[in-house]
């Protein structure tokens, strides 16, 4: 069977023999049926572990003794290599392509929406040990944020709470994510709401992120790039683990995880709990966030059953409001047009200038969003015959919870109640507190039939799924300073939401010669979603909306040499509006349409797996992508928000989004490595009509013109140097850069997130005592030059008290220097 357990690279060194025979011994392993690499395989030298292979899948033994020894090669579903190495001063080179067999993986399921190197796409691995030295409790997309064209984004500035991450410059709302092959996309919104799930990356066995559209998903279409998450491991030791952190802001992470190893041959238990707690860079943004992770699993040399559940609860006060424009600049003459004009109170002027870039918007209590989800898996892996076998999972996901906010100066009539009569006076508002409730289940199957012989130029995949989606979306009044009519928990707005989904997929990979391999995938996706019901100011957002796409991949790989590939493909994406889109149109804005999306992708990969570079035992990665993303009808923000934070956006006929993405790494003895990336883009709308308000209040729209798409900046690169200078101690600097972002479509720098550049430290330093398997110690630095900048903010304009045309930036502040220190404990 297939399999891609990706774990990330760990090389230890051995303990060095005399120096007249001390060569290093390495290679590269894979499978035998594709090529692929198989990153995580076990380097057993006499019984004694020497490593694991990186991403790449390969190893590198820097000291192998003289005399005769014994080279084990193991890999989780594959039969284990056994060679016969004789040491020597000189270097030895030796290739490992391991045969499928052994216990049945649950990879079946998610090797089948996984790109490899017959695919033709961009793709990026990363394992376990990846995430794991990167883990210091921050959310998932801070732990991918050297991966390439990757922008990523904190609330509440510390990478705790609400999070988001951008690929190619799309939102989340146009990356496909999926655990272990079942969405997490919310079928409404298209957000993957990582709050929910508070140190799910403490769970996960690997992931990839595929840019572009990559191949065929469950749930939405990659419309910027997708992440596929697997936490089917299966670790055949007994483990205890402990994980604890402690930093900046009264930043709190706390697991514990566990697992029986496999028990007679057959059965594992593993489960983790955790809680993280900060307060937030900014004023009142604390994040308190619990979760926990559990499954259970039977396999056989066939079979694979398994059960998963995992939940997180979240409560967090909202930053969502970011901080005006004046608290940044500290300009008086500009906060006093906000004052003038309604978009801050004097209350909130004087708290302007007294926290500044701290700011916090709500100074309610208890201004909170509170929720709960609750996933349930059921997986099973079949081996059907030596070349096929089967990957199907049942899934359920209960979600709930609301958000809870003060509401000054509130209309009756805008919740359904009567006006207050005191004596001769009629009270028409009131303060009063209202909480905004989500209630919903989401719940299907999906499978993956996947053809996979051991010798054979074909492989294909047959695969589907079907999912359903309910919520009710209702809002209720706790506290009013006059209760007119109303009762405990008025109700005053209730709307229901459905959607059905369901896909069926076809791809196949044919090596028509050694050198040439082509590559096809065809998607049929339908949905139905419907709403019915009035939303919270009482306006009727009854929609009914059906769609059916057709989705077309294809793609070429050609190899140059062993190490060398060339690739081209082309891929159709579809994507149906989100519920914003429907409920939240600007005004005047036409019914929201359908996008779609032609994605050409091409490019050059050179894996070298050893060379003598300045006398050192050297490894070399570097791949260079380019793209071009041709839209109809793109969804593009307009830089405003709806009254919960959620982007509006708006149809635009023509845009594009062209680019190279070059990846470099290189890797010397272990001792020392970097790795780089870098995105030059051009992201731009064709005949774009901006909006402007007249002396008259009328509209003009203004001549068509190209312009630059919100939030898509045209230079991204992260650079990551690390070293080894002792056995057991790492350290690393991680170098960011982002150039502007605009906030909406006008190009206009006065409304646009200036570039930064960032430098984080980070140190793990692990030791082996003798009364348990390891202690690690960790340090991370961010923000090390202590740089004050803004990741992310929103804009809107209209016609001031002035008579004039007046904008207002409101932007999200990114904490300065702070500090992380870990401690891990393995039993």
């Amino acid at each position: 069977m297939k399999t891609t357990l990706l774990v990330g690279a760990a090389l230890l060194a051995l303990t060095a023999p005399p120096a007249w025979a001390q060569g290093p011994v390495s290679g590269t392993v894979t499978d035998a049926r594709t090529g692929e690499p198989l990153p995580g395989a076990t380097i057993f030298l006499d019984a004694a572990a020497g490593g694991t292979t990186d991403a790449a899948g390969t190893f590198s033994l820097p000291v192998v003794p003289a005399g005769a020894h014994e080279l084990r090669i193991t890999f989780l579903g594959y039969e284990p290599l056994v060679r016969r190495v004789q040491g020597q001063a000189a270097e030895q080179r030796l290739n490992g392509r391991l045969q499928p067999g052994g216990v049945l993986t649950g990879e079946a399921l998610v090797t089948a929406s996984r790109a490899n190197d017959r695919t033709a796409t961009a793709y990026t691995n990363l394992g376990r040990q990846d995430l794991a030295k990167r883990n210091f409790g921050q959310d998932l997309p801070y732990l991918l944020d050297q991966t390439p064209s990757v922008v990523v984004t904190s609330d509440a500035g510390t990478g705790v709470g609400y999070t988001d991450i951008r690929i190619r410059g799309t939102s989340n709302t146009g990356i496909n994510m999926t655990i272990n092959g079942v969405p997490l996309n919310d079928a409404e919104s298209h957000g993957s709401f990582l709050v929910n799930l508070p140190d799910l990356a403490s769970s996960i066995n690997n992931l990839q992120v595929q840019r572009g559209v990559g191949t065929s998903q469950n749930g939405g279409a990659a419309f910027g790039a997708s992440i596929n998450i697997s936490t089917l491991d299966v670790r055949r030791e007994a483990y205890a683990e402990s994980q604890n952190t402690y930093g900046s802001f009264n930043t709190w992470k706390s697991n514990v995880q566990f697992g029986t190893g496999l028990i007679n041959g057959h059965f594992t238990v593993d489960g983790r709990l955790s809680r993280i707690a900060t307060d937030g860079y900014m004023n009142r943004a604390a994040s308190d966030l619990k979760s926990y992770y559990f499954a259970a699993g039977y396999q056989a040399k066939s079979t694979l059953l398994k059960f998963i559940t995992f939940s997180g609860r979240e409560k967090t006060y909202q930053a969502w409001n970011g901080v005006p424009e004046p608290a940044l600049t500290g300009n008086r003459a500009q906060l006093q047009t906000y004052l003038d004009n309604g978009e801050l109170s004097e209350a909130d002027a004087a708290r302007v200038l007294r926290e500044g870039r701290r700011y916090s918007y709500y100074t309610y209590d208890n201004q909170t969003d509170n929720y709960q989800q609750n996933h349930y898996q059921l997986h099973l892996s079949q081996g059907l015959g030596q070349d096929w076998n089967i990957g199907a999972a049942l899934h359920l996901t209960r979600g709930f919870g609301y958000y809870e906010s003060y509401r000054a100066g509130q209309k009756f009539v805008n919740y359904g109640l009567n006006n207050v009569i005191i004596g001769v006076d009629t009270l028409t508002r009131t303060d009063l507190v209202d909480r905004k409730w989500l209630d919903n289940y989401f719940y299907g199957g999906t499978f993956a039939l996947n053809y996979q012989p051991r010798e054979g130029k074909l492989q294909a995949t047959l695969g589907g799924a079907w999912n359903r989606f309910d919520n009710d979306h209702y809002g209720e009044i706790i506290w009013a300073q006059y209760a007119s009519n109303s009762s405990i928990g008025q109700r005053y707005y209730f709307n229901d939401a459905t959607k059905t989904d369901y896909n069926a997929y076809a791809r196949a990979t044919w090596q028509v010669l050694p050198t040439l391999g082509l590559y096809g995938d065809v998607q049929v996706r339908h949905i139905d979603y419907r709403i019915s019901g009035v939303e919270d100011e009482q306006n009727d957002v009854t929609t009914r909306a059906r769609y059916t796409f057709f989705n077309p991949k294809a793609g070429a790989t050609f190899a140059l040499a062993e190490d060398q590939q060339l690739y081209a493909s082309f891929a159709v994406g579809q994507r149906e509006p989100v519920r914003a889109d429907f409920t939240d149109r600007p005004a005047g804005d036409q019914a929201a349409r359908a996008e779609r999306l032609h994605d050409f992708e091409g490019g050059y990969r050179l894996t070298r797996a050893s060379l003598s570079l300045l006398g050192l035992s050297t490894s070399v990665r570097f791949e260079v992508n380019g793209f071009y993303m041709n839209y109809r009808n793109q969804l593009v923000a307009t830089g405003q928000l709806n009254n919960v934070g959620t982007p509006l956006r708006t149809n635009v006929p023509r845009s594009y989004r062209r680019g190279v993405e070059l990846t470099g790494f290189i890797s010397a003895n272990d001792k020392i490595s970097l790795s780089s990336t870098l995105t030059l883009s051009q992201n731009q709308i064709l005949d774009y009509r901006d909006v402007v308000y007249d002396e008259n209040y009328e509209p003009v729209v203004a001549a068509p013109r190209t312009s630059t798409i919100s939030y898509s900046p045209s230079v991204v690169s992260a650079h990551t140097l690390e070293g080894q200078p002792v056995k057991g101690l790492r350290l690393a600097l991680l170098l960011k850069t982002v150039s502007r972002q605009h906030l909406d479509n006008s190009t206009n720098e006065n409304r646009s997130l200036k570039p930064y550049q960032t430098l984080d430290f980070r140190l793990r330093y692990a030791i082996h005592p003798v009364f348990m398997k390891e202690i690690e110690l960790g340090l991370l630095v961010n923000n090390v030059l202590n740089r004050e900048y803004v990741a992310n903010g929103y804009t809107y304009s209209y016609l001031g008290a002035s008579g004039r045309q007046e904008t207002f930036n409101w932007f999200f502040p990114q904490a300065t220097r702070n500090y992380l220190v870990s401690v891990g404990v393995k039993f």
